[in-house]
């Protein structure tokens, strides 16, 4: 790598930390452009579906504007399909996840952990740091904390201590996933409007057909509602909402 582009690699990151203290939007609607390097994207989900649901439309306008998106998937959805073995069902659900992270133009990792069963550990948080590590993330997203579903919050817990522990130099966000049965008293920060990437959003969506994503009635119910709800807030067609993690020093405004 020349001297130039290392340059330039620490000018984007200095750029992304200094947006820290704006909205998400104002960022990932004006990216930068005509740089030798790109941002690398990083999202924790518990579940296949889970990242796509709660942040596919901004993972696909960043993936859209040639920046790097990596999707780490907790578990591989073992026990998401009744009648299915866990080995058969996670070879299914892996390979839904595999189809939708191609639609949104991300890459997919799996940790490991068995769905309904996720554990934390030393040993579990160590792997999912290495996971997050190895992306070099410029930017970071996971599950918002207070949930119903023990893996969203395995998800979340972990994340954040990796987060904190490599410093927290660049931006975090927490998304939502079917606010008011699992995601619980969640009042976004920041919006992006995804009325743009909504269609290729919810593409990858039902490539979960496993999960019932196999008709938009059954989508609009939390996730198109969501979205819907959130694109007014903002007064656009759809929208998704984040909370911002504040760090030691920031402002919370």
């Amino acid at each position: 790598m020349s001297e130039k582009e290392v340059t330039r690699r620490n000018f984007v990151r200095a750029s992304v930390k200094g947006m820290a203290f704006l909205p998400l939007s104002a960022y990932v609607d004006s990216p930068i452009r005509g740089t030798v390097a790109t941002l690398s994207i990083v999202c924790v989900g518990g579940h296949p579906d889970d990242p796509e649901t709660g942040c596919g439309g901004t993972l696909a306008k960043f993936a859209k504007a040639g920046h790097k998106v990596t999707i780490i998937y907790l578990t591989n959805g073992d026990a998401g399909i009744p009648g299915k073995s866990h080995s058969e069902a996670a070879a299914i659900r892996t390979a839904e996840a595999k189809q939708a992270c191609e639609i949104l133009g991300a890459k997919p990792v799996f940790a490991g952990q068995v769905d309904g069963a996720s554990v934390v550990t030393n040993e579990w948080y160590g792997k999912i740091r290495k996971l997050i590590e190895d992306e070099n993330p410029d930017m970071l997203f996971t599950h918002w904390p207070i949930d119903s579903h023990k893996d969203h919050l395995a998800a979340s817990i972990m994340t954040q201590r990796a987060y904190i522990d490599m410093g927290g130099k660049f931006p975090l966000y927490f998304y939502e996933v079917c606010t008011g049965r699992q995601t619980r008293n969640f009042h976004p920060t920041d919006y992006v409007d995804i009325s743009e990437t909504q269609a290729q959003k919810r593409r990858a969506v039902f490539c979960h057909k496993s999960q019932g994503f196999v008709s938009l009635e059954f989508y609009q119910r939390d996730h198109g509602m969501m979205e819907d709800f959130r694109g007014m807030s903002i007064g656009t067609k759809a929208a998704e909402g984040f909370v911002r993690f504040v760090n030691e020093g920031e402002s919370i405004l």
